[in-house]
């Protein structure tokens, strides 16, 4: 369940990264609209203006200059000047609505430098001779009448912006748990699934929830992979038990077609054509003996069938044995073998199984004179790696082309190989040398030998010498 953890990391990381994003991409667009707020001047700073443009002329008569028409005209305001002395409007622009008085006492000073004037919202400005009072829309601004604050709030304003803005991410926080708890709680029974689908276990996912169909799906999935591996197991129980008693079968008839046939061989009664015709019998018959052997053992190695006996093992010392096996049975010198192995080598000690082991590197002489019959060398050589050796068998035969040893080393079954018999037999020994290497935690390279033939490489893991 690696995958649950690494989900909600990744769901935290979202709701952080959005948070940020939120938070920063809010405090940007108040920023933005602050600054074009102040940046417009607002009624204050038009009242200003108008205040500062309008002057008296020497007939006491007021002219506002092209800079205060051009605020009043911007905002689509109006304006008037009340005096000082008697509160009356002395003067005032000509967008002057009527409904605005030209007379004043000290409660409509009072209302109009705070808020409105008739619902207009206002602002002033002090003159030289009077107060200055700009009107503007009605729905132009809003302001706020009785605008006074407590000064502790106003003095603990940052403090209180950060315990509200810590609650909500706290709410926020909290939301998400709940929501992302719930969805992986639905999510786990899924995924348990899914990962126990390629064990042996058995699956069932409860059909509920949020995820009922890809529920349904997992254990139909489930139920098809069960009938199929019972199919499978069945397939090949029927095959072990077909190749072993086919084998069987054949040994008895075998026997008794090699034994007439080395009687005949033997017999002064034929010619010596005729001789040589029964021990033409005799050998092919051996050679299907030693097929029907090899293809026994693998298969009882492909089902796991063949007991193992394991013990340790001084891999040199039997692959010694095994070459002066084979060279005694070499009377007519055609396949010298040569041990590379250096004299410092001495032990190389392996747990497994002594005839398995003997049989693989067989095999691999046998494969190196079955394909080189007029003769070859053969070379073995034994390398102690870092936690593990090595047994190389090469030969300086004919070798095989790159597409056919792309072809062996490719090729999971000798049965797959192609319509030559001597292409299969090749498969078959190399693949039960690999299927031994396999069973002994090891395995098999095919590759072209420097002496330009064929070479296979065993790897086996090392256990120290006592």
């Amino acid at each position: 369940m690696k995958s649950i953890p690494k989900l909600i990391r990744r769901f935290f990381g979202v709701l952080m990264f959005s948070l940020f994003l939120m938070v920063f991409l809010n405090l940007a667009l108040l920023i933005i609209f602050s600054y074009k707020q102040i940046g417009n001047g607002g009624a204050w700073t038009c009242a200003d203006t108008v205040s500062f443009s309008l002057t008296a002329s020497s007939d006491h008569q007021y002219i506002l200059s092209q800079d205060g028409m051009d605020a009043l005209r911007q905002k689509n305001a109006w304006a008037i000047l009340i005096d000082n002395q008697d509160m009356k409007v002395v003067w005032h622009s000509e967008n002057l609505p009527s409904d605005i008085p030209l007379q004043y006492d000290l409660g409509w000073i009072s209302l109009l430098t705070r808020g409105y004037l008739n619902d207009y919202p206002t602002a002033t400005s002090e003159h030289t001779d009077g107060l200055i009072v700009l009107g503007f829309p009605k729905k132009s601004y809003w302001k706020l009448m009785w605008n006074t604050f407590d000064y502790q709030m106003i003095a603990h304003m940052p403090q209180t912006i950060l315990i509200f803005l810590f609650l909500n991410l706290l709410l926020l926080l909290i939301i998400y748990l709940t929501v992302t708890f719930r969805l992986l709680r639905s999510v786990r029974p899924i995924v348990d699934g899914v990962e126990r689908l390629p064990g042996d276990e058995e699956v069932y996912v409860k059909e509920k929830g949020l995820f009922s169909g890809i529920a349904q799906a997992i254990n139909k999935t489930a139920e098809k992979l069960k009938h199929q591996e019972y199919e499978l197991k069945k397939q090949e129980q029927a095959r072990a038990n077909w190749i072993s008693g086919v084998s069987h079968d054949i040994r008895t008839p075998l026997s008794m077609v090699m034994g007439y046939a080395g009687q005949l061989e033997t017999s002064p009664f034929l010619s010596p054509e005729d001789q040589k015709k029964a021990a033409v019998i005799r050998q092919q018959s051996m050679r299907m003996k030693n097929l029907i052997n090899d293809l026994n053992l693998a298969s009882k190695l492909e089902y796991n069938m063949q007991p193992l006996n394991l013990i340790p093992i001084n891999l040199t010392g039997l692959i010694r044995q095994t070459i002066v096996d084979f060279l005694n049975m070499d009377l007519d010198g055609k396949y010298p073998i040569e041990l590379l192995t250096d004299d410092s080598i001495s032990v190389c000690m392996v747990t497994g199984d002594k005839s398995l082991l003997k049989r693989a590197v067989s095999n691999l002489i046998i494969n190196a004179q079955v394909h080189n019959p007029k003769g070859c060398r053969i070379f073995i050589c034994i390398n102690l790696l870092k936690d593990s050796c090595s047994v190389s068998v090469e030969d300086d035969g004919e070798g095989i082309s790159d597409e056919q040893l792309e072809r062996l080393v490719k090729t999971p079954h000798y049965m797959m190989c192609g319509n030559s018999t001597s292409d299969q037999r090749h498969g078959l020994g190399l693949m039960i040398v690999r299927q031994i290497a396999e069973v002994h935690g090891g395995s098999l390279d095919l590759m072209h030998s420097t002496h330009g033939g064929f070479c296979a490489v065993i790897y086996l893991p090392l256990i120290s010498a006592e």
